[in-house]
């Protein structure tokens, strides 16, 4: 009886070595996203892990070249989900490692799985299995923003938003920025072992890969280089308080921050007029909308102009995390946020969990927020219509309002002093432009400790306050382009493209065997 391969166990899994390299590739991988923006290293390493996925030896061994890989990206790309652990580390400390390892794993496993279907019946061979390892990628990559109800943080296409060729978004959207990645890193395994007569080999495939990434640059520069339309001349001030997460509802504090929103919205500069609008961050004030008495037109009165802020309300017994506008007329629309974090704004089974005393820590009222309708377009006195993204919603575009509903402009309240200071604050921002670019439309961000930004509708940033800073931006506002093709066609060519992807490579293989 021959001995057992050094290089895989009986039950498929490579040697803890192979699964540490495995580990570093991925963890390499992250450093793609922001805030390191070293898109080049993502696509090397991804291309070494298209190869080991591509040429391993059944389905157990690709299933776990990929976790080891999915994990290593999650636990580096994803690292800030510790800090809302930290807040309170008496209480909740204990939790961080846990879910740490818990994201990473879950992560991992979305990459595990489309190696494990690359390797089995659909697509054997070392070319056709990269071929729909890659496409599986690019659909798993969609798939997370939708399962558990969704999560696309840190997808491989990401590393593009701050370069030329993150303006493709506008095209193909972030599921096409994933594709542009997995495309770049297949096309040397693709080539080397593809029959294809004078192309075969790595470095045509790498010089393809460069001549991929080139035509997305240029086609990028191309789309900043046209002239953007002019300003909408009206002028928001974006308000910053640098309200830090352990104190922000201390009742000493909690007035401390409230007066320096309300001093640095009524600050005057002596060669400007007052705003048309003020805007505060995500629950920006101590007290629920019903508790407001005659604060809304106090504070509009104070500080000389209207004031959109994140406030909370409560209905009944339920609670939200709410948008609305204080002006001399009392309260404006309200908005309620809708999609909520899981075991952050809500708990599932929250109705039952509540009678056991477990709640979603980062609501403040209650046991957790409900959610509102959906997606809206409002008006706010004399502003255009605008698309309010309460924190979190910002990272899904398929929430974007298109059509003849479709806003001039989209507003970002939100408190990311729950993601820390290293990388979740970037990342954030990060997709927050690439909403601009896939909808074409200017994005103003108000956040509680930074980074607050005035963003063009081509994604640029054009004024940002940093992290952990109070003060405030006064900008005009930016004036919108056209629909773009992505706010028309969606993400459904990026995903039609990645499923003809995986089609072909199983269809490659099923001709060969009739022809046999």
């Amino acid at each position: 009886m021959p001995a057992p391969s050094p290089a895989s166990d009986r039950r498929g899994r490579p040697p803890l070595r192979s699964l540490a390299f495995d580990l570093a590739l991925g963890a390499t991988a992250a450093l793609g996203q922001a805030p390191w923006n070293l898109w080049f290293l993502t696509v090397v390493v991804l291309g070494l892990l298209v190869w080991r996925v591509g040429g391993a030896d059944g389905r157990r061994q690709a299933g776990w070249h990929a976790l080891a890989a999915g994990f290593g990206h999650f636990a580096i790309a994803m690292s800030w989900i510790v800090e809302p652990f930290l807040v309170e580390p008496e209480i909740y400390g204990w939790m961080a490692p846990f879910a740490l390892f818990l994201m990473a794993i879950g992560g991992g496993l979305f990459w595990a799985v489309p190696a494990w279907l690359a390797a089995g019946g659909i697509a054997p061979g070392h070319h056709r299995q990269a071929a729909a390892f890659a496409g599986f990628m690019v659909l798993s990559d969609w798939l997370r923003g939708w399962i558990f109800t969704g999560l696309p943080w840190a997808l491989t296409g990401h590393v593009w938003i701050s370069t030329p060729a993150g303006q493709t978004a506008a095209t193909f959207g972030a599921i096409g920025l994933s594709a542009l990645t997995m495309l770049c890193a297949a096309m040397p395994t693709l080539l080397w072992q593809a029959r294809l007569s004078k192309l075969r080999g790595a470095l045509p495939g790498a010089a393809i890969s460069i001549l991929l990434i080139g035509t997305a640059w240029s086609a990028g520069l191309a789309r900043l280089a046209q002239p953007l339309p002019p300003d909408t001349g009206l002028h928001l001030r974006l308000v910053q308080p640098d309200a830090r997460q352990a104190l922000k509802w201390d009742p000493y504090w909690s007035e401390v921050f409230f007066r320096r929103l309300i001093e640095l919205s009524a600050a005057r500069d002596a060669d400007r007029t007052s705003p048309d609008a003020i805007i505060w961050p995500e629950t920006a004030v101590n007290f629920l909308l019903e508790q407001a008495g005659t604060a809304p037109e106090d504070i509009a009165a104070y500080v000389g102009g209207p004031v959109i802020l994140g406030i909370q309300r409560v209905v009944g017994e339920r609670y939200y995390n709410s948008l609305t506008e204080f002006s001399e007329r009392g309260i404006g629309p309200v908005y309620d946020k809708f999609h909520l974090v899981p075991f952050g704004e809500y708990t599932p089974w929250g109705d039952v969990m509540s009678h056991f005393g477990v709640r979603a820590f980062a609501a403040q009222h209650g046991f957790g927020y409900s959610s509102g309708p959906g997606p809206a377009s409002l008006r706010f006195g004399k502003l255009p219509s605008v698309q309010p993204l309460i924190c979190y919603e910002a990272v899904f575009s398929r929430h974007l309002i298109s059509g003849a509903e479709r806003p001039q402009w989209l507003l970002q309240v939100t408190n990311d002093a729950w993601f820390g200071k290293l990388s979740g604050p970037w990342q954030h921002l990060a997709q927050a432009r690439l909403r601009a670019i896939e909808s074409g439309l200017p994005l103003m961000r108000a956040a509680n400790t930074g980074i607050s930004a005035v963003i063009d509708p081509r994604g640029n940033l054009r004024a940002t306050l940093g992290l952990d800073l109070a003060g405030r931006i006064d900008s005009p506002l930016p004036g919108a382009l056209p629909p773009t093709p992505w706010s028309q066609w969606g993400d459904w060519p990026a995903v039609l493209a990645a499923l003809a992807t995986v089609l072909l490579a199983s269809f490659r293989r099923r001709l060969t065997v009739v022809r046999a």
